[in-house]
């Protein structure tokens, strides 16, 4: 861009940014939390506790959890596109942040102790409503039927799904 704009080759504008001006081209990396060493130190510690109570809980260990999420579709950056020249001892710069695009989908995703039970991505036109909600349950039963067998059979687990109001409506409690 600098050389096409003075009319002079690339290689002449390398130089001097390189030799003249002592500066250097770094890409940025992708940092997805910038988070502080003692915020690190606490979530692992939050974690390790949270994994220590579902050990030791029977309760937890017969519930089947569900929640929902908005998914959507970004264009991230190029590492050409994120590239600047910083000065010689400068650090490499940090990317944190994506460019949103027009593509968001929900995931409805159901899980227990054991791990995964069930995903499903709602249809982008269509509405998480009673009626929705409903079929995913009779298709969330037929999936515990085939994934946990033993539970489904002796009807020993408890549905945990989050209180949106398709989810408390009459037709589907």
């Amino acid at each position: 861009m600098i050389a096409e704009f003075f009319i002079i080759p690339k290689t002449v504008v390398l130089r001097v940014l390189k030799e003249d001006l002592g500066k250097r081209k770094l890409c940025a990396r992708f940092v997805p939390h910038c988070l502080t060493p003692e915020q690190r130190e606490d979530r692992a510690t939050s974690l390790q506790d949270i994994i220590a109570m579902a050990e030791a809980d029977i309760i937890f260990n017969k519930m089947i959890m569900g929640d929902g999420t908005w998914c959507f579709a970004y264009y991230p950056e190029t590492k050409r596109q994120s590239s600047e020249c910083v000065g010689e001892i400068s650090s490499r710069p940090k990317k944190v942040k994506f460019q949103r695009y027009h593509i968001k989908i929900m995931l409805i995703r159901f899980f227990d102790s054991q791990g995964v039970v069930g995903t499903e991505f709602v249809p982008e036109a269509k509405r998480v409503n009673a009626e929705y909600f409903n079929g995913l349950m009779d298709r969330l039963l037929k999936l515990i039927h085939r994934i946990r067998p033993a539970a489904f059979c002796s009807r020993n687990f408890f549905l945990l799904h989050d209180n949106a109001t398709a989810n408390k409506s009459a037709s589907v409690c």
